[in-house]
Formats: C-alpha cells, structure tokens, sequence
C-alpha cells in the first residue's frame, strides 16, 4: 500500500509540474504572437507538453484505481491502512478530540443502538427491569427530539439496599452511551454535608479560597459536557445543595463562581439513596410491589423538599437480588477474572459446580452482590494469585477450577 501510495504521489507531483510549465509556455505564446513573434519551436514543445499530460493523467487514475476502494458502493470495501483523502473516520476522530464522545459510538448507526439498548446494557447490568427500561426510555426521548431541550437527558433517583446494582447501572450507561465507564462524574454527597461546601460543588465565589480551581461538579461538565452524573447518597447533602439541584434539574445549567454558564443538557443525571432499603427488603418477600413503592416514596416526601422531587422525572425502586441473580453475577466476574488472566497468557475454566457454590458462599439478600466479590476475592484470586507466584501455574497454562467438599480445587490441564 505504501509503495502504491507513493506511486501515486510522484506521479501527481510530475502532473502539477507538467501543468504548469504547459501554462507558462501557452502564456508566453500569446505574448509572442501579440508582439508577431511567434516561434514554430514552441508549438512543438507545447504538443510534447500535451501528450506528457494526458500520460500521466491516465496512470493517475490506473493507480487510484488500484490503491484506493473500488468506486461500486455494493463491492466489500478492503481495509486500508493508507489513504490519500480524509474520510469520515479521520472527521470523528477530529470531533471525538472536541466533544469527548467515543469514535465507535459516533461511526454506529443512532437507531441500531437505541433499538438494542436494554439488552446491551443487561450484558453487565444483572435483574432491574424496571430500572434499565426506565433509563433506555430517557435516552430514546432524547434522541428522538420527544423530552425537554433545556433540561438533562434524565434526572432519577434509584432507591434500594446497597448491592442491588444502583452504581453499576450508572457504569454500564456510561459505557453505552459513550464506550467507557469512566465517562462518569461520581460525587459522594456525605462530602457535602455542611452550607459552606456548595461552593466546591459551583466553585468558591471571587476573594475565596480555590476561585481559581472552579466547582468539582461545573468543571467536570464543563470539560466533559457528555457525562453521566451519579450523586451518590443524596440524602446526606446539606438542604443549600438542593438549590443548585433545583436550576440544574428545571434549566439545564448551572453558572460555576467564575460566572460561566455550564450546559448540563447532554447529561443523565442520577441520585442515589438507601431511603426505605429496610422497607424494600422486608415487603420484596411479600411481594407488595405497590405498598413497596409507596411507602418508599412517603419515605422520600420527608426527607426531601417538594418542589425538588417535582423536578426528578423518576422515582426507581431497585428490588434485592435472589438465588438466581448472584448465579448470574457469578458468570459476569468469572468472565472479568478469565480477561484479567488472559492478559498474562493464561486461560481459566470454572465448572458449574464451583460457580455454583460461589453463588451460594456470596448469597446474602441484605447485602446484595457486594459479599460475592469478597468471596471470589479471598476463595478464588488468592489461591490464584500464590500458584502464580510460586510457578504452580506457568505462563500459558490452563487452570481448571472445581469443587470438592465445599472447597475449591486448582488444577493445571
């Protein structure tokens, strides 16, 4: 391709050159033939000029035919790793630099990827339906030009026991929207517990301390405008922290302490609050859904201001995860546990059993999910981790995992 490239260039350089020496001699010809000078010399060197011309321009176009995509539209077009023109690839990269949105995500159909938006998020994302399909709503509204344009994308507050998936939920949108759960801004509200804290949140106002550094939550948006926004433990921030809420919620913007205007339009907004979790826990037995919901959502009313909760477009209960779900969950960390080993050239294979008694060692419905990952930690990467180090397990092998007498067994294949 290079070679083929470079071909193509020489000769377009030898054309360019040819063109001009064919207007400089068709110039001076005509100021010859104005003074009645005219030489037969020079309409032989015109015509030699000419022929040169028409030369070359046939093994441009041999050429480019050759190195660049076949002009059929219906033909598979090949990969190149060089090209003589600016595609759209090169266009997205120049916008991905601007805007922070991930080229693949820009380059892929808007309608395929709306279409399929719950079940690519489900992929990581275990259980809450009625969370997911709440969120893929939002994002479709959006883009469909339905929901509000002076307003973010979404503004939710998830309610539920902690380990049900709250944050997760936030990474897995981070990822589909924008190809990377770190496209997040994370707030830990128990942060801003006190009144004078709000201006690390906007930014200090002139004469004060960190004017200069601007606010932790303006800045972060002001420099990623495309974000998902996960205020975490909402009900521990002070009440003047709810007035900024407010005009972010009901404008779409908020003006940081150096009086510019950050947009928050392009942004999901997402609260979460463990309000009601003990509710949650005992009525998901009973099955109440309803009496479940309202009761959380009494629960809400006394903590938060109304004209604050007016301006949330919904209110989601997480429901805690059973037998099955932890099962599921198993299969998600074991596939992250094989990527991470992969990496080192090794291949790790768990058999149904083992998966099964970690689903069992990790299952606890007032904690959620959180006390699986301690124990695919302490049972499975410890005893990994020490083989490793100690050449049990050299580069290249295959560990197989199994159960014996509830306890796990680590063989080499």
């Amino acid at each position: 391709e290079k070679l083929g490239l470079g071909n193509v260039k020489n000769v377009r350089e030898e054309l360019e050159q040819m063109d001009l020496q064919y207007g400089q001699l068709e110039a001076a010809i005509r100021d010859k033939q104005a003074r009645g000078m005219v030489d037969e010399g020079d309409y032989q060197q015109l015509f030699e000029l000419e022929q040169r011309r028409n030369t070359l321009r046939k093994q441009v176009e041999e050429s480019s035919t050759e190195v660049e995509e076949p002009v059929d539209s219906k033909a598979e077009k090949p990969m190149r790793l060089l090209r003589t023109e600016v595609g759209p690839e090169e266009i997205a990269q120049v916008v991905s630099a601007w805007t922070g949105v991930p080229v693949s995500r820009m380059l892929q159909t808007e309608r395929e990827k709306l279409l399929h938006m719950e079940d690519l998020i489900h992929q990581r994302m275990i259980n809450q339906e009625e969370a997911v399909t709440a969120v893929a709503n939002a994002v479709r509204r959006s883009r469909a030009g339905l929901a509000d344009q002076q307003r973010p994308i979404g503004s939710f507050i998830f309610l539920g026991p902690t380990g049900v998936g709250k944050t997760e939920l936030c990474k897995a949108l981070a990822e589909f929207l924008f190809d990377d759960e770190r496209n997040m801004v994370r707030i830990d509200m128990s942060e801003f517990m006190e009144q004078h804290s709000v201006a690390r949140l906007i930014g200090a106002p002139p004469g004060y301390v960190g004017y200069e550094e601007g606010g932790r939550l303006t800045e972060a948006v002001r420099r990623q405008p495309y974000s998902v926004i996960l205020l975490d433990e909402i009900e521990k921030a002070h009440r003047d922290v709810f007035n900024v809420l407010l005009q972010l919620l009901d404008d779409g913007r908020l003006t940081d302490g150096q009086g510019r205007t950050v947009d928050f339009t392009n942004t999901i907004v997402v609260m979460t609050s463990n309000i009601g979790s003990q509710a949650i826990l005992e009525m998901s037995e009973e099955g109440d859904e309803d009496r479940m919901r309202a009761t959380c959502m009494e629960a809400l009313k006394h903590s938060f201001r109304p004209e604050f909760l007016n301006r949330v477009d919904e209110v989601i209960v997480f429901h805690p995860l059973d037998r099955h779900d932890i099962r599921k969950i198993v299969e998600l960390q074991i596939d992250l546990l094989a990527k991470q080993l992969a990496e080192h050239d090794y291949e790790l294979i768990v058999s149904d059993d083992a998966k099964t008694l970690l689903a069992n060692l990790g299952y606890d419905p007032t904690y959620g999910a959180r006390p699986l990952k301690r124990v695919v930690q302490n049972r499975l990467q410890n005893s990994l981790a020490n083989a490793i180090l100690t050449g049990e397990f050299p580069e290249g092998s295959t560990i197989m995992v199994d159960c014996q007498n509830s306890e796990f067994t680590f063989a080499r294949k």
